[in-house]
């Protein structure tokens, strides 16, 4: 299947692993990206230069294929070195970049001059044509389904497609309650070129996480999402677990005067205890209500396959017989 996403990153399958926190390591990326995709290092994950340097090494050892390096800006007190971590991403000829959170027009240019594409995360149709406008290669369209932050809007991908598709000349890519063939296919006939899967990707034999997790999201249906720090504008959609909800207790109490330090514990370093140690109620961590089309726990070529597979069957068969 041939799209302008899987000829601009230069894939088979027009299927993004999204950045994800202590998921996006070397065996996840290696493996979406060996199964056709395009798989995804998480850079702030690693932290440093030398940690990320050492990652695409260990990355690149695993596959030939191409594969790509998530960068997100978001407002904090001591600042990632991004210098040092886009220096590392030219130095070693990544070619994609997902770029997620604040603007990224200040490092465009020197991602542009090493011919590096640029996909941003946008979750509002006016950030996809500022994303354009700035010289994005192309977006990824959030819908409010979608696990972590899904901006302050609240529209669904129904919505939000197919007006990303009136506006943008630019390719994009739905994400946000992707997760199998007729995801996919429906993606397409809204508008998109291809799919940005996160949470689906979670529950895969090769995904870098506790065994906990991936049970739980087979466990969890569409109803087991909690979206917190609403008071804050920085909404957040995670999975349902006690701490969450003693946070969203906590949140209620203090309303209008709830500030970050009131939640830092519940919402601060919480990913390598889940993601690493399996507690499952050490805070809140992000999950999208696809959570509910979640319901095993394939290699992720199985998944790709049968995800394409099927795909052209509903197009070939179900469409047809429309038609």
């Amino acid at each position: 299947m041939k799209t302008q996403i899987t000829e601009l990153f230069g894939i088979q399958h027009p299927i993004i692993q999204g950045g994800m926190h202590f998921v996006g390591l070397a065996e996840m990326a290696a493996a979406v990206s060996n199964a056709g995709g395009l798989g995804i290092i998480t850079a702030l994950t690693q932290g440093t230069p030398e940690k990320l340097e050492s990652e695409i090494i260990r990355c690149r050892a695993m596959t030939d294929k191409p594969f790509g390096v998530n960068m997100t800006f978001l407002p904090t007190l001591n600042s990632p070195d991004y210098s040092g971590l886009f220096k590392v991403i030219i130095d070693n000829g990544i070619k994609v970049v997902e770029t997620a959170g604040n603007n990224p027009q200040k490092w465009l240019p020197m991602l542009q001059e090493a011919n590096i594409k640029v996909i941003h995360k946008c979750t509002s149709v006016r950030h996809s044509l500022k994303a354009e406008a700035i010289g994005c290669d192309a977006v990824s369209v959030d819908g409010f389904e979608c696990g972590g932050h899904p901006g302050e809007d609240d529209i669904p991908n129904f919505i939000l497609l197919p007006r990303a598709a009136e506006e943008l000349t630019i390719p994009f890519v739905a994400s946000g309650g992707m997760a199998n063939a007729r995801s996919l296919v429906a993606a397409l006939a809204l508008g998109a070129d291809g799919i940005n899967m996160g949470t689906r990707f979670i529950a895969t034999k090769e995904a870098p996480v506790h065994q906990n997790v991936k049970d739980s999201l087979v466990a969890a249906s569409e109803l087991d999402t909690r979206l917190i720090m609403r008071n804050l504008r920085n909404t957040e959609r995670v999975l349902a677990n006690d701490a969450v909800e003693k946070l969203m207790e906590k949140e209620k109490r203090l309303g209008v005067n709830l500030k970050f330090e009131d939640i830092v514990e519940e919402v601060a370093g919480v990913y390598p205890k889940v993601m690493q140690d399996g507690e499952m109620d050490a805070g809140a961590w992000s999950c999208g209500m696809v959570a509910g089309l979640i319901n095993d726990i394939p290699s992720v070529e199985e998944l790709i396959g049968k995800i394409m597979e099927d795909a052209e069957g509903i197009i070939r068969g179900r469409l047809k017989a429309v038609l």
